[in-house]
């Protein structure tokens, strides 16, 4: 299997008297079509582990690797294009906006890609019946419940075809029969062949993964394999 995302000795600081050091000297490895929960307290760093991963910041020091690409020899315009092309968010607050239905907020993922309007629908119905929301294409937020929306959330993050999902706290704002079905739908995607992260600070939502990092005062403290995990 080949790396989709590399991080080799990373550093990040923030100034202050001293320093914050918000990661130390983090090596992980995500490989394509790997299915990982980082979980950790609040205030252990995942944020700004996920801004690394997510190329949205770059390290003081060390590597991030992202598709191939190393983020910090990467202009702002490369670097933008690479998060596009590369990665799908989803958010816990879902992130859409009120205005469009679920298609057009699907499509918004593919607008700076140069896709045709027709192809960009076409790619967007086609996300949402694979997320089992084929009969709610023309409701718009409003209309929609906090599972059919992140539903809606996942859609646009898999319409581009990225090399990796990541998820930040996926769950957080549903209710715990919402958040099984969920997990459960990235635990298809990931079966289907998509790579897929979940940060999140809930230990039963990471336990349904089958690779767990555990992080804790800016460092990782552990990275478990369990075997026999699955949706």
């Amino acid at each position: 299997m080949s790396a989709v995302l590399q991080l080799t000795n990373v550093i990040k600081e923030y100034p202050g008297e001293p320093p914050v050091r918000a990661v130390d000297n983090i090596t992980l490895t995500i490989e394509a079509g790997d299915a990982v929960a980082i979980v950790g307290p609040s205030g252990s760093g995942k944020s700004t582990l996920l801004n690394l991963m997510g190329a949205l910041d770059r390290p003081t020091s060390g590597t991030v690797e992202l598709d191939g690409a190393d983020v910090s020899r990467l202009s702002d315009r490369k670097l933008s294009a690479l998060r596009g092309r590369a990665l799908g968010f989803v958010f816990q607050r879902f992130m859409l906006l009120d205005a469009l239905d679920a298609v057009e907020n699907v499509a918004t993922a593919l607008l700076y890609r140069g896709t045709s309007a027709a192809e960009r629908r076409r790619r967007a119905i086609d996300a949402l019946e694979q997320v089992g929301l084929g009969h709610r294409l023309d409701h718009r937020p409003s209309r929609l419940s906090g599972g059919e929306q992140q539903r809606v959330a996942v859609a646009r993050a898999i319409v581009g075809e990225p090399a990796l999902i990541l998820a930040d706290e996926p769950t957080g704002n549903l209710d715990s029969k919402t958040s099984e079905e969920i997990l459960g739908l990235l635990l298809e995607l990931n079966a289907a062949g998509n790579t897929v992260v979940v940060i999140t600070h809930d230990l039963n939502v990471a336990n349904r993964l089958p690779r767990r990092v555990h992080f804790q005062d800016s460092r990782i403290v552990e990275d478990s394999t369990r075997r026999g995990v699955s949706a």
